[in-house]
């Protein structure tokens, strides 16, 4: 088993762990604001998974991205793999609305991180895990 990187960890909680990925949350108020982090060694870029993996990626991106577009109503969800600050491959998938703090501009610096209320946080991991309780392992 991978291990997460440190930053994910400081800046995420774990949600669960879907066939490839771990699910994780960014501690961002101001968005629902999910990572996938595939459970493999030294990877950095999408094209270094197997092919397989390559394909179980999109299915669990996609999985992620349409139940949160319903449950969320989201306007938009941006997905991104950047790697400039964390190398360990991990996929951004962020709710986004055009009433958002800084629509249509992209997030990354642009509003100061909103720590969930303790209680939130909890509800959110639970509410989330349900959607997702037939396909996580």
């Amino acid at each position: 088993m991978a291990e997460i990187h440190p930053q994910l960890h400081q800046d995420c909680v774990v949600v669960g762990r879907f066939a490839l990925c771990h699910l994780l949350l960014l501690k961002d108020a101001n968005y629902p604001w999910f990572i996938l982090v595939p459970d493999r060694n030294e990877i950095s870029e999408i094209f270094q998974l197997s092919d397989q993996d390559q394909q179980q990626l999109i299915k669990e991106s996609s999985l992620l991205a349409e139940v949160l577009a319903d449950k969320f109503q989201a306007d938009k969800i941006n997905i991104a793999a950047l790697g400039n600050v964390v190398p360990q491959l991990h996929i951004h998938h962020v709710v986004r609305y055009h009433n958002d703090i800084v629509w249509p501009a992209p997030i990354w610096g642009a509003a100061p991180t909103k720590p969930y209320l303790e209680n939130e946080l909890a509800e959110r991991i639970s509410e989330v895990k349900t959607w997702f309780d037939d396909v996580m392992v």
